[in-house]
Parts: C-alpha cells; sequence; structure tokens
C-alpha cells in the first residue's frame, strides 16, 4: 500500500441523515401550507376524499378530476384547519385534473397574510433518480408526508374515456388512498407533479401527471373553465395494415380508419368518408389513435394541417383545419 495514500473522508451516516432530513423538513415548511385536504358529498353524506393544492393566491385549488367530478358538495380543509365550501370550476376527466375554487381569505393564516401556494411551472424537467416528496391525506391522515425518487419518466396512463394520458412520471414516495391530487415536489418545493394512481397491490410503484402538462390544463382552465383541444369530427380506430400495403406506401403496421364522420365537421369538409386510413397528420406518422390524440392535443384550431390518407389501396393527401372541440 502506498504510504502516501490517504482514506478517502466519508460523511457518517448521522451526516448524511441530516442532510436529507434538512431537505425533506425545507420542503414541507416551503410547500405544506399550501396543501389542503378535500372532502366530497354525494348529497346524501361524505362520499370520498382527496388532496389538492392551492395553485394562485386567489384561492384556485388543483386536485384529480376523479376526486371532485361527481361531487355534489365540495369541502376543502387548510393545514391551518380552516374548513371552507369549494366550487369545481374546471375539470379535464382526460388529463385527470381539476380546479376547485375557494374563498381565499380562508386560506392566509391570518389577517393581512398572503395566500399560501405553489405555482405550476410547465418548463421545469424532473430528472430520474431526483429526491421525490409527496404530501397529501392518505386514508383520512392529514398533512402526511412521504418521500421517494422518479424512478422512470415518459410513462402512459388512460385516463376517463380512454385517452392516454402522455409524460406521467413514476415515483417511489408510498402513496394511498387519498393522496389523489397532492402534490409532488423537488428539493427546492418546486412541484413537479401531480400524484394521480397507484399499482393495486405493488410495492413503490406510484404515478403524478407532469407538471408539462399540469401547466398547461391549468392555462385552459383558468382561461375556458374546460380544456379545449382541437377537434376533427370523427369517429375511429386502429386497423392493422396488410404487410403489402404498408411495404408499398413505407408505413408501419397500422393506421387510423375512419369509422364516421360528422355531418358539417373539419373532416366531412375535407372529404373523409368511412373506411379511409389515415396514416399521417402533419409531420408526424399516425399509427393508432393514441398518435392522432397526441399530434391534436398541441396542435392550435384554425391552423390547416396535411392529412395522409390511405383510400381504396392509394395513398393521397388532403388538406384539413381543426377547430376547438365543444
Amino acid at each position: 500500500m502506498n504510504a502516501a495514500a490517504k482514506p478517502a473522508i466519508v460523511p457518517d451516516d448521522a451526516d448524511l441523515l441530516d442532510s436529507y432530513s434538512r431537505a425533506v423538513i425545507g420542503v414541507v415548511e416551503k410547500a405544506g401550507p399550501a396543501v389542503v385536504s378535500l372532502e366530497v358529498g354525494s348529497g346524501r353524506g361524505p362520499s370520498g376524499a382527496g388532496s389538492g393544492f392551492v395553485v394562485t393566491p386567489d384561492g384556485y385549488v388543483m386536485t384529480n378530476s376523479h376526486v371532485v367530478s361527481r361531487a355534489k358538495t365540495i369541502r376543502v380543509r387548510t393545514q391551518a384547519g380552516e374548513t371552507i365550501d369549494g366550487q369545481l370550476k374546471g375539470d379535464d376527466p382526460a388529463t385527470d385534473l381539476a380546479l376547485v375554487r375557494v374563498d381565499p381569505s380562508a386560506l392566509a393564516s391570518g389577517a393581512g397574510q398572503a395566500v399560501p401556494y405553489l405555482a405550476v411551472e410547465g418548463t421545469l424537467s424532473p430528472r430520474v433518480g431526483q429526491l421525490a416528496v409527496a404530501i397529501g391525506n392518505p386514508l383520512g391522515f392529514e398533512s402526511t408526508v412521504s418521500t421517494g425518487v422518479v424512478s422512470a419518466l415518459g410513462r402512459s396512463l388512460r385516463g376517463r374515456g380512454n385517452r392516454l394520458i402522455d409524460g406521467v412520471i413514476q415515483h417511489t414516495a408510498p402513496l394511498n388512498p387519498g393522496n389523489s391530487g397532492g402534490p409532488l415536489l423537488d428539493t427546492a418545493g418546486h412541484v413537479i407533479g401531480v400524484n394521480t394512481a397507484i399499482i393495486a397491490n405493488s410495492q413503490s410503484l406510484g404515478f403524478a401527471i407532469a407538471v408539462e402538462t399540469a401547466a398547461w390544463v391549468l392555462g385552459q382552465l383558468l382561461a375556458h373553465g374546460r380544456v379545449r383541444r382541437a377537434w376533427l369530427g370523427i369517429g375511429a380506430a386502429r386497423r392493422p395494415l396488410d404487410r403489402r400495403l404498408a411495404y408499398h406506401h413505407g408505413l408501419g403496421a397500422a393506421a387510423v380508419e375512419v369509422q364516421s364522420v360528422e355531418p358539417g365537421s373539419p373532416a366531412a369538409k375535407t372529404g373523409l368518408v368511412d373506411g379511409d386510413l389515415l396514416v399521417r397528420f402533419a409531420d408526424m406518422p399516425i399509427e393508432g389513435i393514441d398518435q392522432l390524440h397526441k399530434a391534436l392535443r398541441t396542435w392550435e384550431a384554425g391552423k390547416p394541417a396535411k392529412l395522409g390518407v390511405i383510400r381504396r389501396g392509394v395513398r393521397i393527401d388532403l388538406e384539413i383545419t381543426p377547430v376547438w372541440s365543444t
């Protein structure tokens, strides 16, 4: 052994634990006051509960759609112990997100105090392996904190209506029923996701709607009370392609088959008919409904798009102008 070599200085377990604890405590102190619990009623007493967090200083609370969408009454309990009525102001089952409005004066800890809230910033980019802190109300235990790490990015989940939710965060912070709608936070106390689901009978498999999606939905709900998406006006299904047809046109394994066309819709005006196979929207190849939904989510209504179609084995290009869904 080289006599000149010196052993590396490794912090002891107490130092590591103290550093970890300080990080989590800092997150809780910063973000905790903005986290609320929700009790929803069906008109015949309480019927469910969940979590949420204040996202604007004027009293808007973000939560999951599945927590509040069918509620007749919504009661919001703050960290300070105040219980106030809430009103559903916007709901998007396709991303499992919703907005509830409460009296902002009841959210402040005292007269003249600022309303605690957590900004939802769509520019944040979580990384696999980073610390993740969940705050919520699992099984009715208010203000519960759990920690883990971001274990994967870019997962997909099915929302209500079977629409695919893209960009979902998988993490290991333990979640239970009642955590739904609570924030997932980084070590700076910034929102990186909205906790939405767990896999039954599993361990360390939690999922959160990514902050990028949450920020987009928040803007839509604040502006319109609903999420507007570009709409074509078709009923459609995924259809596997004959290998010879796919090879001849340089296509993938499947396309989207038009099965119905709404009268007066963009699809009708473009001339789409039952049996047409959609293989491309703008610059994006289309092999299934999920890909078409993804392309339309970010497409601006009123902006024309080139549509690649196979009709009776022949490739044709059409132009379609999506409109806002109603």
